[in-house]
């Protein structure tokens, strides 16, 4: 279908025919009247394969949902690190909503005997860098998290590395623990899985967007196969 675009000028497709679930593998943010969306990216292949699974079991009595959720063990984020436990992506999927905690990916090595240091190569979806950076610092000048000695971004092309030193005999775990309290190293990520159904906003499960999808894709397939017979037929 065709709609006006902004200003009437010209007329626009009023929803693009993307092959692939669009909406789940590069994730969504808005916020409306009321009303706001946050869907995470998802990996590309995990998406497909519960979509064809869907496809060829949507008319047997499988459970469906449990066997979505093991395909799609969970939101893939661009910039990787860890999500912190199940239960909110289980709740999300089943219901439309649910909270997960984002962890930074971090690692402890030896600097000499009684030395440690804590190394950063992975960071939470949506957190910034310099910002983070910054924060440990202001962390550390007013003596909220004691311990660290130096603090230094050695990231370059090949990845991320955020070296934080400790002072002699300090607990690594213990300041690494501290960071993750006050800082952005841990973050939670609301997920709400809200998009518009037949010209309404709809909070839906995981299962419900994929099956939204393949009757969006059949209903694509058919227009187009009739508009290629309407074309030769009037050749």
């Amino acid at each position: 279908d065709f709609t006006p675009n902004f200003d009437g000028n010209t007329l626009e497709p009023a929803v693009l025919p993307t092959a692939f679930p669009n909406l789940l593998v590069n994730g969504s943010a808005g916020i409306a009247v009321g009303m706001a969306t946050n869907i995470p990216p998802h990996n590309l292949r995990e998406v497909v394969d519960a979509t064809l699974h869907v496809l060829t079991h949507r008319d047997t009595d499988e459970d469906l949902t449990e066997e979505v959720l093991r395909i799609v063990p969970g939101p893939d984020f661009p910039t990787a690190a860890f999500v912190h436990g199940r239960h909110g992506i289980e709740q999300a999927y089943r219901t439309g909503r649910g909270t997960i905690q984002l962890r930074a990916r971090a690692e402890i090595e030896k600097l000499g005997k009684d030395r440690e240091t804590i190394i950063v190569t992975e960071i939470p979806y949506q957190v910034n860098k310099a910002k983070l950076l910054e924060k440990i610092g202001e962390l550390v000048r007013d003596k909220r998290i004691e311990g660290i000695s130096d603090l230094r971004d050695e990231s370059d092309r090949t990845g991320m590395r955020i070296v934080i030193d400790l002072k002699r005999n300090e607990v690594a775990q213990v300041v690494l623990n501290n960071l993750y309290k006050h800082t952005v190293l841990q973050t939670s990520f609301g997920i709400i899985l809200l998009s518009i159904v037949g010209n309404r906003p709809k909070v839906s499960s995981l299962l419900e967007l994929i099956e939204l999808f393949i009757d969006f894709r059949r209903d694509v397939v058919r227009r187009r196969t009739e508009f290629e017979l309407q074309k030769a037929k009037a050749r």
